[in-house]
């Protein structure tokens, strides 16, 4: 790919281009540069809000298969760039192309889903009267909220978009999307592409400085903001979004814990699922394992396990074939968690290091040697923040409600999940994880139901994405009351 790759803003159905563009770094090739974004000023941000408001009386106007038709005819084609799209995202981002392939895929994927839930977007029931208390008739409806900004993050922008965008649009909303700040280039092409297809205005399409999108939350005529990001990123949203009253919707950071317990079955299909479960996009996943408790009998085990399979990693560019695992999004990212590992050697704990750092045009890039903690000191910035990074702590426990209760123990409520031969066993301990979503015998992203909802508890958010759940986020409840006759004239006597 050659570094011309230019996006611009997508406003009301019409292309914008900008004074100011903004240079998308490679994270793997230090001073290379993937391309160039639109950077919007505030007066761009707030034609994108008008536009959205402008389009939203006609869109809410159809009825929900109207809405699902167009919506499935706007997405037509989107394989055909796929390929490109994908070469751009792992340019830009840093992860392997086979991921950011897989990125396009989920937002079909979801938006298809997405689509079947038009039958129940409207549902509607009836209370009835009740004669001597309750003189009415109520039907309880659903409505949409007017227009909704949506802001994805770089790990993985385009999937995650399709958690929210299309439910949105579903309910009868218009959207202004924000790609990801570092990594807008993949993002912007997919969402206008789709966006065209869609009457004027339906979805618009804006990046830029963070300090330039304030209207995406403060103004008046955004009804809902659904971010996905960091923890502090979440409470500066709904900082934002208090001085408006907008409401929110936060999928942030995650610390998931994978219990691993005496009886699970640890064989080669289910450590390469372990593996995943931590290493995929480099860590950089929220959902991610962040945290390992291993029963002390199979501790040996899945260290023995997981070592094998992190002596194959080849670090590399995404783009590069064999490349098994790229580099961190940001530098400030790798200095983090270069500093976990560090404290957690000078700390004494066992660390294991694996892969080789690239050179040549790659050296200096954003490259971590992926790694294994174990049986770190519990207050270890290793064991306590989300690393977002290749490196795990694997933490032995002996009894079940130790391992639940060092799960729990956590800033974070996102995922988790449990690794056992037995069903019941499995139950009875994922039921006791305060989280929001577990997973039995797997965990993590390639292997999430994207017809379940979806979201943290705790610092790890609030709201759900995904299913008809997803759809009722953009919606809020309408109630009609008629008085009844006779159940008012019961009252009079």
């Amino acid at each position: 790919m050659s570094a011309a790759v230019t996006t611009a803003l997508y406003i009301g159905g019409e292309e914008r281009q900008t004074a100011q563009k903004m240079a998308i770094a490679d994270p793997a090739r230090p001073g290379v540069v993937v391309g160039h974004a639109a950077a919007a000023t505030p007066q761009d941000v707030r034609d994108a809000v008008a536009a959205a408001k402008s389009a939203y009386p006609l869109w809410a106007a159809l009825s929900p298969r109207q809405r699902a038709q167009q919506m499935l005819a706007a997405l037509g084609g989107i394989a055909e760039n796929r390929d490109a799209d994908a070469a751009i995202l792992s340019q830009e981002n840093g992860k392997i192309v086979m991921e950011a392939w897989i990125d396009s895929l989920v937002l079909e994927l979801r938006w298809k889903l997405a689509v079947s839930l038009a039958d129940e977007v409207e549902v509607s029931k009836v209370l009835s009267a009740v004669p001597g208390a309750i003189p009415v008739q109520t039907v309880v409806a659903y409505q949409s909220l007017g227009v909704v900004s949506i802001i994805v993050p770089f790990n993985w922008p385009i999937a995650i978009l399709g958690a929210s965008l299309p439910h949105a649009l579903l309910a009868g909303n218009t959207v202004i999307v924000k790609p990801p700040l570092t990594a807008p280039l993949a993002t912007a092409r997919v969402v206008q592409r789709v966006a065209s297809q869609l009457p004027p205005g339906v979805v618009n399409v804006v990046t830029g400085p963070d300090a330039n999108m304030s209207a995406l939350i403060r103004n008046p005529d955004v009804a809902k903001v659904c971010f996905t990001g960091s923890v502090a990123g979440g409470k500066k949203i709904m900082e934002l979004a208090s001085a408006s009253l907008t409401r929110v919707t936060l999928e942030l950071g995650g610390n998931d814990a994978a219990i691993v317990l005496a009886d699970a079955v640890l064989d080669a299909t289910h450590l390469d699922r372990l593996f995943a479960a931590i290493y995929d996009t480099t860590g950089q996943i929220c959902m991610n394992a962040k945290r390992l408790f291993v029963h002390k009998s199979r501790v040996d085990e899945v260290i023995a396990g997981l070592s094998a399979r992190l002596r194959k990693v080849k670090l590399g560019h995404g783009l590069d074939k064999g490349t098994t695992m790229g580099p961190l999004h940001s530098a400030a990212q790798k200095t983090f968690v270069e500093s976990l590992i560090r404290e957690a050697k000078d700390s004494g704990a066992t660390v294991l290091e694996f892969g080789e750092l690239p050179g040549g045009d790659m050296t200096g890039g954003n490259f971590v040697r992926p790694a294994i903690v174990v049986n770190p000191d519990l207050n270890l910035r290793v064991v306590t923040e989300e690393q977002f990074g290749p490196v795990i702590p694997v933490i032995p426990f002996e009894s079940e409600e130790e391992a639940v209760r060092m799960a729990n123990d956590s800033w974070a409520g996102l995922a988790g999940s449990v690794w056992t031969a037995d069903a019941n066993t499995a139950n009875r301990v994922g039921g006791q994880l305060v989280c929001g979503y577990v997973w039995i015998n797997d965990h993590g992203a390639t292997r999430l139901d994207l017809r379940a909802p979806f979201g943290g508890m705790k610092a790890s958010g609030m709201g759900r994405e995904q299913g008809i759940e997803g759809v009722r986020a953009f919606q809020d409840t309408r109630s009609i009351a008629h008085l009844d006759a006779a159940a008012l004239a019961a009252m009079a006597h």
